[in-house]
This record gives C-alpha cells, sequence and structure tokens, in this order.
C-alpha cells in the first residue's frame, strides 16, 4: 500500500492524497488529483484538478505538460463522489498552493 501524502488547503483543512500507481488498476470514481513532484521538504503542486471518472485519464495530458518542465511529476489522488465536494477541494488547494499549470484555468 502507498504512503498517504497530506496536503493543507487555504482553509485550513487537510486532505490526505495517495500516489496513483499508473500501470494498475484505475478505479471508475470521482476524484481530485494533484501533479507534485515529491520532495523531501514536501510536495511541490504543479497542477489541481477533478474528474467524475478517473479511470477515464483526465490526467493523464496535464501529467504529460508538466513533466516537460519537473521530470519527476507525480499523481496523487483522492476518491471523492460528489462533484460539489470535489469543485471546493480543487479551490482550496489551488488557493494554498498557487500550482503554476492552474494559473491560467479559470477555478
Amino acid at each position: 500500500m502507498s504512503r498517504q501524502i497530506e496536503l493543507a488547503g487555504k482553509s485550513g483543512a487537510r486532505y490526505r492524497y495517495t500516489p496513483l500507481e499508473e500501470d494498475r488498476s484505475i478505479p471508475p470514481a470521482g476524484a481530485n488529483y494533484v501533479i507534485a513532484e515529491l520532495t523531501p521538504q514536501g510536495p511541490s503542486v504543479v497542477y489541481a484538478g477533478e474528474t467524475d471518472n478517473l479511470a477515464n485519464r483526465a490526467w493523464r495530458e496535464a501529467l504529460d505538460e508538466a513533466r516537460k518542465t519537473h521530470a519527476e511529476a507525480k499523481v496523487l489522488t483522492r476518491l471523492n463522489v460528489t462533484r460539489a465536494v470535489r469543485e471546493a477541494e480543487r479551490a482550496d488547494l489551488v488557493e494554498q498552493y498557487q500550482p503554476p499549470m492552474n494559473q491560467d484555468v479559470p477555478n
């Protein structure tokens, strides 16, 4: 089992993410995902997103783009069923970390 990585939002809420094993079966569930480089000082968030079906790999394009400048970037996921919860969590993380790949994307 992969270790969990805790990210704190601007609100102070804490979210536990798990590194995605890209070569394993991915559940067809709603989820938040973060693309980050994992460093000894903690995760460096490059992008925060959400999807209603993690298995459709909507995160793949963002990961490929992130790896152009952040070669060690990984996908971290957190399953969330309802869209409202996913959107609120994504906004909370974007506000806290100001990920570079989210700066040109409307919230």
